[in-house]
């Protein structure tokens, strides 16, 4: 009997190992918008593997030679590899699922640091979290995609305002802001669109 034919679409289960504040960030994303744990770790990993930041970042793990997108990653072998490097963080599991071309992707990337999909897995949702440019981009792109055009220029005029002539030398992000709406705004309001109209009209607008 021959062997069944894998679907290309089909998606397969990792279950990385990650440190507890990495977990607690990754739900916090969820939370924040709206989406299913799952996904989000697919997302950070799909947006993780095309950008150059997490990947300049491992890069610093790869033991052999690897090209990723259209960048060539020299490895050393000199390297420690990235399963003898300690942590005393505590870990716990987590679960998601990739399709079979963003796996291929993992696995080259552990084959590039000597390790486990799952442990290449951690380490890229890990780099691609620190990416602040990558987070404010992810809720943005929630924020876009689920509040009306109106509330939206008003969110970016209360950015504005904020971010001009800041007198602490910082910017506020995208996802700081959603952060303190959701954390103002928790009664009545079950979706972003509400939390925002909520904060947009009670306190905003005059």
């Amino acid at each position: 009997m021959g062997k069944r034919k894998v679907r290309s679409d089909k998606k397969r289960s990792i279950n990385p190992t990650v440190t507890l504040e990495l977990r607690d960030c990754i739900y916090r994303l969820s939370f924040i918008t709206d989406n299913p744990i799952k996904n989000v770790i697919e997302s950070i990993l799909i947006e993780g593997s095309n950008r150059k930041k997490p990947l300049d970042h491992l890069s610093q793990y790869f033991l052999r030679d690897v090209r990723i997108n259209q960048t060539v990653y020299m490895g050393d072998n000199n390297r420690t590899p990235v399963g003898r490097r300690g942590s005393t963080s505590k870990t716990i599991r987590i679960s998601t699922r990739v399709s079979q071309e963003m796996h291929s992707d993992l696995e080259g990337v552990a084959f590039a640091m000597g390790c486990s999909v799952s442990k290449a897995c951690a380490l890229l949702v890990d780099a691609t979290v620190r990416d602040v440019d990558f987070v404010n981009d992810f809720v943005k792109g929630y924020l876009e995609a689920n509040v009306d055009e109106e509330r939206m220029k008003e969110l970016k005029r209360v950015l504005k305002y904020i971010n001009a002539g800041n007198p602490y030398s910082e910017r506020i992000s995208y996802t700081a802001l959603l952060s303190y709406l959701v954390d103002e705004v928790k009664v009545g309001a079950e979706k972003v669109q509400d939390t925002v109209s909520d904060f947009v009209i009670n306190h905003w607008k005059n």
